[in-house]
């Protein structure tokens, strides 16, 4: 009998290890494809690093120049570009865990897979080069360096691969997660307030595949790198830009982009400069997995981008057959399409294969949760143009071409802020809204019965907000609303478009500050604007002013300490300046308040924030007035610079994680900042900078926080447009070559 115990205990741990064997290396060979097909092309470009790394891609055409720039951003940040790989390819589970399988959850519902082998074959010929060329050069790399890559079978990839990344992310820029997120999870949808204004932490939170489980619960590490455009909480980025006339400036025409992304990441910030004897020639910066840059400027003209937040999503509650199996629409019955999809999920060592089952119907995604079936629909759906509209914008040369490419209505969503060196400026509220009728509360829960509440596709280009060249001599966006955006008797009247549009009304601190300190000024020269663009005020308005006044009204004559608080903040100059006794406790305060107001979060108790800021300020720092400087920090590696600014300022340090030492270590803000200047007569000249450097993922690069102390210092470092500029500053240079 012992005999037979101990061969079943052998046979069990046998089959315990086969098991776990199978558990920690199915997925790869699940996800190995054997009929991809990679074009028979040699690609060659020239990579010249100047003297911050930054890499200028040169190429014969533009395919080699986009072999080149993968190359070049592989060698600065594979560790990212394979996230995001992963996530084109609905494995990002095999790499992040359960938060990962929640984004492949994404790409599964949102059928990112289907609609880029759909519309990637009918995108013009040179557009698919580009994109065949970019997989190319990130195939090479992992081939090159197979001891960096994360997954096996992740590479080789294809064109179509990098274009899925395109179609699973651009929709989440527009609060699609604001949407899917309360669905999955069973929660209200929280729109009566109109659409949030994305500018902090709080919102677009990320569907999960196993419950209620959103961005804010993930570790502190995984937040760092995160490969979707919201923060931790959920947070999509904001962004300040401004054009400036030169009658304005008196000098040049002057544009600004003043992004505020993740600092790590798939949507952070990657700059460089291409060009090739084709005609493309570029300064700007792109994210990990784009052939082209999204923004800065070429020889011509150049453009920036804030995100808008119109109500581009509507919600059908779907009428099901008693067995589930079909909805209503109309006077008759349709299939449910249903597919069950795999989610693998890290675990330890192990990966285990999840089974879940997507939803679809004619509205487009379907999401089931207790309450009943729920269709979404939402602006760009189907449409994978803009992977040309951007190429064509990168080689646009005037106003009326670059106008021309947006009015394709490609391009879901973002704010374009233009100028170019014939002194034209514009902002044009850029978004595919749906083309709605009236009669429907789009608010609210549609009903998925009804084929009249279906709407086929965007508005005309011409019913959009739009300035070209106002009065004023300026524009600028701060993620409000585009009816003040260039001063009085210049600004848009929100009643001159239609409700249904769904434009968003909210003003933020930024705007507010931009709005006055630009309307006050005689001449918007380098200095003025530099000043304004580092301002770091909060005007007392809006969520401000509820605060304070709230703060004012507490009866704290129980708590000496927190009387103390709030009368050192009740003299608060507001400014976070860092010179303020007050400061460091007014940033604490504040950011809370903030996401209430622009998330339609409920609204904190002012007497509980105090204590619990209190009690961070004298638990960390021994006091509740510590300088701002030595609590608001920019670090990396061995790099740790104080820094200024707040959540909703010009100058943003908009979100941060909270180190063991009790130091702020702000990870989303100022960004990527670009300020470029047309003169007449004279070639365009732009200068730049980073809070890092161009190697944020390489600690042994020179380039990993070479940026980090002029970026604290309020100052910009020279863009080398030109090939005799960056040849003159060259750190490096080197040809590349596919293997083929």
């Amino acid at each position: 009998m012992a005999k037979w115990l101990g061969r079943i205990g052998i046979a069990l741990v046998v089959l315990g290890l086969i098991v776990f064997v199978g558990l920690a290396t199915w997925e790869p060979f699940w996800a190995k494809r054997d009929d991809i097909t990679l074009p028979e092309r040699i690609y060659t470009a020239e990579i010249i690093r100047d003297d911050f790394g930054v890499p200028h891609i040169y190429g014969k055409t533009d395919a080699d120049v986009a072999y080149g720039v993968a190359v070049a951003h592989a060698e600065d940040d594979f560790f990212t570009l394979q996230d995001v790989i992963a996530m084109s390819r609905g494995r990002y589970g095999a790499i992040a865990g359960e938060e990962g399988a929640a984004f492949d959850y994404a790409y599964h519902l949102l059928d990112a897979r289907g609609l880029a082998e759909r519309e990637y074959p009918r995108l013009p010929e040179d557009t698919r080069a580009l994109f065949d060329a970019y997989a190319a050069g990130l195939n090479e790399y992992a081939a090159a360096h197979p001891g960096e890559v994360k997954l096996g079978n992740l590479f080789p990839v294809d064109g179509t691969d990098v274009a899925a990344g395109f179609a699973l992310r651009q929709p989440f820029f527009f609060g699609l997660g604001n949407i899917i997120e309360p669905l999955v999870s069973g929660k209200p949808l929280n729109r009566e307030h109109g659409p949030a204004i994305p500018v902090a932490d709080g919102g677009s939170a990320a569907p999960t595949a196993y419950g209620s489980e959103t961005p804010s619960e993930r570790a502190p590490d995984q937040a760092r790198a995160h490969p979707l455009p919201w923060g931790e909480d959920g947070a999509l980025a904001g962004s300040n830009a401004f054009a400036v006339t030169p009658e304005k400036s008196g000098g040049p025409t002057i544009l600004v982009s003043n992004s505020h992304q993740p600092w790590r990441g798939g949507v952070a910030w990657y700059e460089l400069v291409v060009e090739s004897e084709e005609g493309w020639h570029y300064a700007g910066a792109n994210f990990p997995g784009s052939p082209f840059p999204f923004l800065g400027h070429n020889e011509h003209l150049g453009w920036t981008n804030t995100v808008n937040t119109p109500d581009m999503v509507d919600v059908y509650r779907l009428e099901m057959s008693e067995d589930e199996s079909q909805y209503r629409i109309g006077g008759e019955w349709r299939d449910l399409e249903a597919t069950t999809v795999t989610l693998p999920v890290k675990l330890g060592p192990v990966t285990l294969p999840i089974r879940r089952t997507v939803y679809r119907s004619v509205h487009g995604p379907v999401i089931r949760n207790d309450d009943g079936f729920f269709a979404i629909r939402y602006g760009g759906i189907g449409n994978l143009g803009q992977l040309d509209a951007y190429y064509r914008l990168n080689k646009a040369t005037d106003l009326e071409q670059f106008e021309t490419i947006l009015a394709r209505m490609d391009i879901p969503s973002t704010n374009f802020i233009y100028g170019d060196k014939a002194g034209n400026i514009a902002y044009i509220y850029n978004a595919a809204l749906p083309d709605r009728v009236k009669g429907y509360d789009w608010r609210n829960i549609l009903p998925g019965d009804d084929p009249r509440a279906i709407w086929s596709g965007p508005v005309s280009y011409e019913r959009l907000p739009r300035y070209v060249n106002p009065a004023s001599g300026w524009i600028y966006n701060a993620n409000n609303t585009p009816y003040t955006a260039a001063g009085a008797g210049s600004d848009l009247a929100p009643e001159d478009f239609a409700p249904e549009l769904g434009v968003e009304l909210k003003q933020t601190n930024r705007s507010r500050r931009a709005w006055k300190l630009m309307s006050e000024a005689e001449t918007l020269d380098r200095a003025t604007l530099e000043a304004i663009k580092y301002d770091t005020a909060y005007d007392r308005a809006g969520y401000v002013a509820r605060l304070w006044d709230e703060l004012q009204a507490l009866d704290l004559s129980d708590d000496a300490k927190l009387a103390e608080a709030r009368d050192m903040l009740m003299g608060w100059d507001f400014t976070a300046d860092s010179v303020g006794r007050a400061d460091a406790l007014a940033l604490l305060m504040i950011r809370e308040f903030m996401s209430s107001s622009y998330q339609n979060k409920p609204w904190p108790d002012a007497r509980a924030e105090l204590a619990r800021q209190v009690a961070h300020l004298t638990e960390h720092f021994g006091r509740i007035a510590p300088p701002m400087g030595e609590v608001l920090r920019l670090r990396q590696g061995d790099v740790d610079l104080p820094l200024d600014g707040g959540s909703d300022t010009l100058r943003a340090s908009t979100t941060w994680d909270v180190d063991e030492d009790g130091r702020l270590s702000v990870r989303h803000g100022d960004s990527f900042i670009q300020w470029v200047e047309w003169l007449p007569g004279e070639r365009v000249s732009s200068r730049s900078i980073q809070p890092f450097g161009a190697a944020t993922t390489r600690p042994a690069s020179p380039h990993y926080t070479d940026q980090a102390m002029l970026f604290v210092q309020h100052r910009l470092k020279p863009v080398h447009f030109w090939r005799d500029d960056v040849v003159a500053h060259a750190a490096s240079r080197k040809t590349v070559t596919n293997r083929r």
